[in-house]
């Protein structure tokens, strides 16, 4: 038979005590029925024994939560537009209205709704719904804001925390669905043993030396979004140290690891490095995933990885960004999506053809690898 843990039983107890019910805990926890209602008269005995009218602190707990529980119950009940007893499809197209705001379990206690038939409902539902869609990308924004509003340290309690006083109702379950999906981590969490993993496994080849002797020897690369109306773009670009020449850029509406490997790909068929290039990013999910890494280590390229939180490791992209929006995207009022993408298409030439970079000795990166392409012909002229 077997045994289970006091720490097992006592959690058992505690979701008994908070409503929910005995069913779902079974199922859940695949205790036998028996075992079950044997742990809970046990309990009930040792109270009662203990003087049930005497108020601990655990029980206190637990009726804070039971009380917390019962209220986000009665918000929704109070907000809907209709009743536990109504049609299940009705009460099914109600619940899709607070999921996220409040916990799954308090929408479908409070409109009776079992939790496999809403989770079948919601999350693997052909429709796979636009207004579901729509609001998690509304949220992944506020998310990623608040994440590096905090530099990095609000874990999803904060960030729930955070949202709510600002009015955006968003359960800390959905908040840490969706950090999790984004790849953003608190760095209270073992930050000493992730920095340790990762200098080992992310090197940095760089080290802030951003100079160059020629050509796709280093292509450096970011992300940034922009919003434009209601909607957010990200927009990849990819530059060469040597020159500081843009040498491939893509505007997206979601920040993934194709948009980054579709962006290198650009460059790359352009460029044609040879297989000494290194490659320098922030560690975004998308750079480090094993989609983009795969690509990368097929042509031969070196992945080099700025240090965690540190900025001045991608300097060059935080300054491009910087001019960037500072020099057109905040300056310009965009009439569409087309006019915003032109626009871009629009800087990116003039930074590369017509703005002249005090690095570069006041050349602009066109010039300057012109400059190189006569200085290797004249060299190769003379040797032959």
């Amino acid at each position: 038979m077997k045994s289970y843990s006091e720490e097992v039983k006592q959690q058992v107890i505690e979701r008994y005590l908070s409503g929910e019910s005995s069913a779902s805990i079974l199922a859940d926890i695949g205790i036998p029925k028996s075992t079950f209602f044997s742990w809970v008269r046990n309990y009930q005995e040792k109270q009662k024994d203990a003087n049930q009218k005497t108020v601990n602190i655990q029980n206190y707990h637990l009726l804070e939560r039971k009380i917390a529980r019962l209220e986000g119950i009665i918000e929704i009940l109070k907000a809907a537009t209709c009743t536990a007893n109504a049609p299940l499809k009705q009460r099914l197209s109600e619940a899709e209205q607070f999921y996220g705001k409040y916990s799954i379990h308090m929408i479908c206690d409070a409109l009776d709704i079992p939790r496999g038939t809403f989770y079948n409902h919601v999350l693997r539902s052909k429709k796979d719904n636009t207004w579901y869609a729509k609001r998690k990308e509304e949220l992944r924004i506020r998310i990623q804001e608040i994440y590096d509003e905090s530099n990095q340290i609000f874990g999803a309690e904060k960030i729930a925390a955070v949202m709510k006083s600002e009015g955006i109702k968003v359960s800390q379950e959905m908040v840490r669905t969706l950090m999790r999906e984004m790849g953003l981590v608190s760095i209270r969490q073992s930050a000493k043993k992730l920095y340790e993993d990762e200098s080992r496994r992310y090197k940095n080849h760089l080290n802030q030396e951003f100079d160059t002797t020629k050509p796709n020897e280093v292509w450096v690369s970011d992300v940034t979004y922009f919003k434009y109306g209601k909607a957010a773009y990200y927009i990849c670009v990819i530059i060469d140290l040597f020159s500081r020449m843009v040498v491939g850029y893509k505007i997206g509406k979601k920040n993934s690891t194709q948009l980054v490997k579709s962006t290198f790909r650009i460059a790359y068929e352009a460029r044609q490095p040879d297989s000494h290039l290194i490659f320098h990013t922030d560690r975004g999910s998308n750079y480090r995933s094993k989609t983009m890494r795969d690509y990368l280590s097929s042509l031969n390229i070196t992945q080099s990885f700025s240090r965690a939180h540190v900025p001045y490791d991608n300097s060059v992209m935080e300054s491009f960004f910087s001019s960037m929006k500072r020099e057109e995207l905040y300056r310009t009022k965009y009439r569409s999506e087309s006019d915003f993408r032109n626009a871009v298409e629009k800087y990116i030439i003039f930074y590369n053809t017509k703005r002249p970079h005090k690095k570069l000795k006041y050349k602009t990166p066109l010039q300057k690898e012109d400059e190189y392409a006569i200085i290797q012909a004249d060299f190769q002229s003379s040797d032959n």
